[in-house]
């Protein structure tokens, strides 16, 4: 039996060490004890580590077929960095802000896949698109998603799942999107626009860096846009928050301490942002491809609305994150991907098998693409 280690035992690396548990031997680890001893409870084994320390990762890795990386971007880059350099297998969700291409030398002189991004969105999106890709010529790719609470809690009405420093970065990292074959770029939270949803109600979109390697591997689609979605009104209080400095990287003075004002938000914010036992939350996600196949107009729309599990608690945004990325490890593991370097989960699409498999894998989860299609 295959052996993997999940680096990162939150919400998503917890639920992902639980589902790969099923078909292989695996090990969760991470340096909070509260999270691992979460994760035990389930009956896998766990090992505490600073995952910071990299010599220490790189010696906690050696006996492991396959790695899954699930810790805060801040440090995905050098994770992976480290897991290449170990001649290890990676499928990772951190979503880190480096350009994951700067690897990519390095892991095909390792002679090791190394899959980013792979998780909702960034992620399934870019699986979709990367299957229809070779099957038609497209002109504009769509994608709309977001996270949320079912219960609209003042202020920020909003709960994170992932990292809030993680959260904050979609909030100040600059916004590319193509238009006319151009790359445009605009701040974060810009251009918002109300868009009613079946079942949800109105969400307010906006600008987010979610198209990532999308820019460089589909140069071919002349308009490709990836927006967050939010309850109306959130952004407001974001926009107050990040210009006035409050998501400020850059130190400042405080009667002689130095501190960077994102530490303190992110402090302050979490207890806000933190669902409570039993609070449910759901994932909708919009994705629309139009462009020309076999000679004629098509338009493809993929909907899924996930919400959380009642039977288990596992969140929404844990399952369709996590059983993403699990598809593509057993992809991985199993040798039906074997593309070396860095692959961001477009080149997974590329197959008809690797995408039904995705599609099936997922479907058997209860996370459930409902497909339009059309032909204007």
């Amino acid at each position: 039996m295959k052996k993997i280690i999940v680096l990162g035992a939150g919400l998503v690396g917890k639920a992902m060490a639980i589902d790969l548990a099923k078909s292989f031997d695996v090990t969760s680890t991470d340096i909070n004890e509260d999270a691992l001893n979460s994760v035990a409870a389930h009956g896998i084994k766990t090992k505490k580590s600073d995952l910071s320390n990299l010599k220490q990762l790189a010696d906690l890795i050696r006996p492991f077929d396959l790695v899954v990386g699930a810790v805060p971007g801040f440090m995905g880059f050098q994770t992976a960095k480290t897991v290449i350099e170990a001649g290890k297998n990676m499928v990772d969700i951190s979503f880190f802000p480096e350009d994951p291409f700067l690897l990519d030398e390095l892991a095909k002189k390792n002679n090791v896949t190394i899959v980013t991004d792979c998780g909702v969105a960034p992620g399934m999106g870019n699986v979709i698109l990367g299957y229809h890709n070779k099957l038609m010529k497209i002109n504009s790719y769509e994608c709309l998603v977001g996270g949320l609470p079912v219960v609209r809690e003042w202020p920020y009405e909003y709960k994170a799942v992932f990292s809030p420093i993680d959260v904050i970065e979609e909030y100040v990292r600059p916004a590319r999107y193509v238009q006319n074959g151009a790359v445009v770029i605009k701040e974060a939270l810009s251009d918002p626009e109300l868009i009613p949803f079946d079942q949800v109600g109105t969400l307010e979109s906006w600008n987010s860096d979610g198209l990532r390697s999308l820019i460089k591997t589909m140069p071919n689609i002349p308009n490709m846009i990836e927006k967050t979605l939010r309850y109306p009104g959130c952004i407001e209080y974001l926009r107050v928050l990040r210009d006035t400095g409050y998501f400020s990287y850059d130190e400042i003075d405080i009667k002689g301490v130095k501190v960077r004002p994102i530490d303190v938000t992110a402090r302050l914010l979490f207890p806000k942002w933190k669902l409570k036992p039993g609070e449910e939350e759901f994932t909708v996600m919009h994705i629309r491809i139009k462009g020309e196949e076999n000679g004629a107009s098509k338009t493809y729309q993929y909907n899924l609305l996930d919400r959380t599990e009642k039977a288990t608690g596992t969140l929404s945004m844990a399952r369709t994150t996590g059983y993403t990325c699990t598809a593509a490890v057993h992809l991985v593991a199993e040798h039906k991907f074997n593309r070396k370097g860095i692959c961001p989960p477009e080149f997974l699409g590329e197959s008809e098998d690797d995408f039904k498999f995705i599609l099936n894998y997922l479907k058997e989860r209860g996370v459930n693409y409902e497909v339009d299609i059309s032909s204007k």
